[in-house]
């Protein structure tokens, strides 16, 4: 077991995830339930994954308030780009972006990591670019720190709500002290945060592929490369491999929180929501996405690490196939079929039997019969030997007809 290090504040187990939806700019705050606990990346490219909410709650009003703040109407007002160089650059077309302005605003002190100060971002080094998506506390930037192009993560501190703002930093801290503390090529790479009074930065790589849900809606009814997308399940499981490893859970794997390198690997995000493994009866049961979610955390019955393990059946499937699993049910469909009639995706029935038992096996209803993710790596492994040596064929495409809940 890992044991934590010791931050202040660290989010006590028995706290229920803070409502903060993320969706992508240009578009209205009406989203489908598939996307609660994430935002949508554009098209331009993709970073980190990062979400603090569960996904069976319904949308609220995806604007920041930071402009309500007392201390920060004058900054909105008055401020001038210029001022900020000592502190940190902002394009030109954030001049009137507040939280940006909050970040580099040389009057408002940087606060310090407890126990992380070498974690602790130099702002004279950091460029915020344009926001991609934003939501009800927060917004994600692309920019770039020490010349190297970066995801950057500002939240809000709520200035009017006490109890939320000791919460988000909580959450703060917590995915601060788990990035900080995962080192692995499958998974994004963490390069600093830092403290304002009224906002929080998480600085991370910045992915150019964007996420795997993106690349397969972008191929619509092409096939799938099989020998790609074996591959990339296999980065995601030994990426997973590691995290279980060290004792922790992610709770929200999906095809959103995978992004995708520009080597065309996959690079595990969004820690916001992942937990030291403890007594899980008062870890929050909703966090995560319906579609991927195993059935005792839709059930909210006490659950383990194999609930990554379910996750990662659906991902497979998804990789394989190309297609949004349950396509044609709205998520809570989904749930309540999966927990109610046992249904899974269809494996079509050109799939290769190695990558069918995986699936099957991953997705079992009983956590125990699921495989730890050591032995999902072996058995993908022995897949791509197969599919180096026999299949001729290297792409692949499902040709199921899409589930309905009749």
């Amino acid at each position: 077991m890992l044991e934590a290090p010791k931050f202040v504040g660290l989010i006590d187990l028995n706290q229920n995830l803070s409502q903060n939806f993320y969706h992508k700019l240009g578009e209205g705050s009406n989203m489908s339930i598939e996307s609660y606990g994430s935002f949508q990346l554009s098209n331009g490219g993709g970073s980190v994954a990062m979400s603090m909410d569960n996904s069976s709650v319904g949308s609220n009003n995806s604007h920041t308030h930071i402009l309500d703040h007392q201390d920060l109407n004058r900054v909105h007002n008055n401020y001038s780009v210029a001022a900020s160089v000592n502190r940190g650059r902002v394009s030109n077309g954030l001049s009137n972006d507040a939280l940006a302005q909050a970040l580099v605003d040389p009057r408002f002190p940087t606060i310090g990591l407890e126990n992380y100060d070498e974690w602790t971002i130099n702002l004279r080094k950091l460029t915020m670019g344009q926001a991609f998506a934003q939501g009800a506390f927060g917004k994600l930037y692309k920019g770039t720190y020490n010349g190297e192009d970066v995801a950057i993560k500002l939240l809000e501190r709520p200035e009017h709500d006490l109890e939320r703002a000791h919460f988000m930093e909580q959450q703060f801290q917590q995915e601060v002290m788990m990035l900080a503390n995962l080192k692995h090529p499958n998974i994004v790479r963490f390069i600093g945060a830092c403290r304002k009074p009224m906002v929080w930065c998480i600085v991370t790589e910045y992915a150019r592929g964007g996420s795997v849900r993106q690349f397969l809606t972008r191929r619509h009814s092409r096939a799938v490369p099989l020998k790609l997308a074996v591959k990339q399940a296999l980065d995601v499981a030994r990426g997973m491999e590691y995290v279980h490893g060290l004792n922790l859970i992610h709770r929200d794997l999906k095809s959103d929180n995978l992004l995708i390198a520009a080597d065309k690997s996959i690079k595990i995000a969004d820690f916001g929501v992942a937990r030291i493994e403890v007594q899980t009866e008062g870890m929050t049961p909703e966090t995560g996405t319906y579609r991927w979610m195993a059935p005792e955390m839709i059930q909210h019955r006490p659950y383990t690490q194999k609930v990554d393990v379910y996750s990662f059946g659906i991902v497979l499937w998804e990789l394989i196939t190309g297609m949004l699993p349950f396509q044609n049910m709205t998520a809570v469909q989904a749930a309540f079929a999966v927990v109610n009639k046992g249904v899974r995706p269809t494996i079509p029935i050109e799939c290769l039997p190695v990558l069918s038992e995986i699936m099957t096996r991953c997705w079992d209803a009983d956590p125990d019969s699921r495989p730890p993710f050591s032995q999902v790596v072996r058995m993908l492994e022995v897949a791509e030997t197969e599919i180096m040596t026999t299949v001729r064929k290297a792409r692949f495409r499902c040709c199921v007809q899409p589930m309905t809940t009749d």
